[in-house]
């Protein structure tokens, strides 16, 4: 499918999903949303592809929302708008497949929200990140609430959000908003090395221990243990476990097939 704000490629069962929209520094308003939902349902039932990469063109990764549409919104269109960017950053985070935002500059409102539905952050050295809703006269609506308390921590998630505070990227990574910073130059080496190990792996087993691992954060630890037995007794019905297995016994080199 051919998109107007997006480009998508893919190499070696690696997706680079790119959102291109710089004159507005990537910003997200509806037609761009509208976009990413169809390109992340085509993804979805794309066999050959193991991981996912998000990030923006030029010197952003996505600066926000666009300020510019919501300030003609009232709180009815605004719930929609709302539900449209939760929906498809929801569905981004359920994504059977690893996905790692490669966060190049501005990741700020819908932008550091459209990063915290990634399994996985690496920012480059000259990233800024925040959920600055408060001093436009909003909340965050695209799931920062949710997502941000989950993976610093409510205190912390309060303090950014409360203040409206943007962050470097050294900040991003002490506080764990991010995994790894990079140098900007070498961002997208860093990750696609990233992503080649990854997709390297068992492909049913990756899924199934992002599956366990998003689970176990909705469930009591016992519940959450059993769904993790469950999921690795599964693996044991695959090919890719038999192979695996034979070829470290026999040090040979693994060819893992998705069956």
């Amino acid at each position: 499918m051919a998109y107007k704000y997006l480009h998508i490629s893919t190499d070696n069962q690696i997706c680079t999903l790119k959102i291109s929209n710089p004159s507005q520094l990537n910003a997200l308003n509806s037609s761009v949303l509208k976009e990413l939902d169809e390109a992340v349902s085509e993804i979805e039932i794309n066999p050959d592809i193991r991981v996912l990469i998000i990030t923006g063109e030029g010197r952003s990764f996505v600066a926000g929302a666009d300020i510019s549409e919501m300030s003609e919104l009232d709180s009815v269109a605004a719930g929609e708008f709302a539900f449209r960017g939760a929906s498809v950053f929801r569905k981004i985070e359920l994504l059977q497949i690893p996905v790692i935002a490669a966060i190049n500059g501005f990741a700020l409102g819908g932008g550091c929200e459209l990063a915290l539905s990634c399994d996985i952050r690496i920012a480059s050295d000259n990233a800024k990140l925040g959920q600055p809703e408060v001093s436009l006269g909003i909340t965050p609506g695209f799931s920062g609430t949710v997502r941000l308390g989950r993976i610093v921590g409510p205190a912390k998630a309060k303090e950014l959000i409360f203040t409206g505070r943007v962050i470097d990227s050294s900040e991003a990574l002490s506080i764990g908003l991010v995994n790894k910073v990079c140098n900007s130059e070498n961002l997208m080496d860093e990750v696609i090395k990233m992503a080649s190990i990854i997709a390297n792996n068992a492909p049913i087993a990756v899924k199934n221990a992002k599956s366990s691992i998003n689970d176990s954060s909705d469930l009591p630890a016992d519940d959450a243990i059993k769904n993790e037995m469950r999921l690795f007794a599964l693996c044991f019905s695959t090919e890719d476990q038999k192979e695996g297995m034979k070829a470290f016994m026999n040090r040979t080199k693994t060819k893992f097939n998705n069956r």
